[in-house]
């Protein structure tokens, strides 16, 4: 499969519903920014703290539902003598997203058209509760499949399975797009229409080369 592309691609008419990830397709985020401003009130600097909550198995657990937002402050806390607040420490660690204005208004005049829109992400519960806060364009989806809300995360294929049962949709009736080529490895498994996103202006032209928007 060719990056940036779509594999194995049906006529546009089998597209019945669009299925996004979140980071890095329709927000752009920086674990950096918040590794910085953790570290203000640490005793750890930005570095070592971006890598413990981006790279440890701590996200990971709190992303599968394994963990609560407090036990995941608590950890971060022991770990980097954090002194701020609970209600700081949320603000800070979900302050880290900018949208994908693109990828935002693609999303938008999709569902205009009729075609329902789904949200499917690796995530946590500080993540989600930020950016429903803060981006009204995340109250527009005809649903949500987070990982934390079922213990599970791709690319695993229980998943996968919660978005064909919550869209009614499965094989090429679904059309997915997401930056990470293992996840859209998975869909594309499950004879999904797959874009990888490499870049905003990539993911368009695959979604106009379907017949999904008007060439411009």
């Amino acid at each position: 499969m060719a990056a940036g592309n779509y594999s194995e691609m049906e006529s546009p008419m089998m597209v019945k519903a669009v299925v996004f990830d979140l980071g890095k397709v329709l927000l752009d985020f920086d674990y950096s920014i918040a590794a910085g401003r953790i570290a203000a009130r640490s005793k750890v600097p930005p570095d070592r703290i971006r890598h413990f909550i981006d790279h440890s198995p701590l996200l990971f657990r709190l992303e599968r539902g394994q963990m609560t937002t407090v036990q995941f402050y608590a950890e971060v806390c022991a770990a980097t003598g954090f002194d701020g607040s609970a209600a700081e420490f949320n603000s800070f660690f979900g302050d880290i997203f900018v949208p994908i204005e693109p990828m935002v208004e693609l999303q938008a005049t999709l569902r205009c058209r009729g075609l329902p829109t789904y949200v499917f992400s690796n995530t946590n519960d500080l993540a989600i509760t930020h950016i429903r806060r803060n981006f009204p364009f995340y109250g527009n989806f005809d649903g949500y499949i987070l990982s934390y809300e079922h213990g599970v995360m791709k690319p695993d294929a229980p998943l996968y399975e919660v978005v064909e049962r919550m869209s009614g949709h499965r094989g090429p009736e679904i059309l997915y797009l997401d930056d990470r080529a293992e996840n859209i490895a998975a869909g594309a498994a499950r004879g999904w229409q797959v874009i990888l996103q490499e870049s905003p202006e990539k993911s368009l032209a695959a979604i106009r080369d379907l017949g999904l928007l008007d060439r411009g």
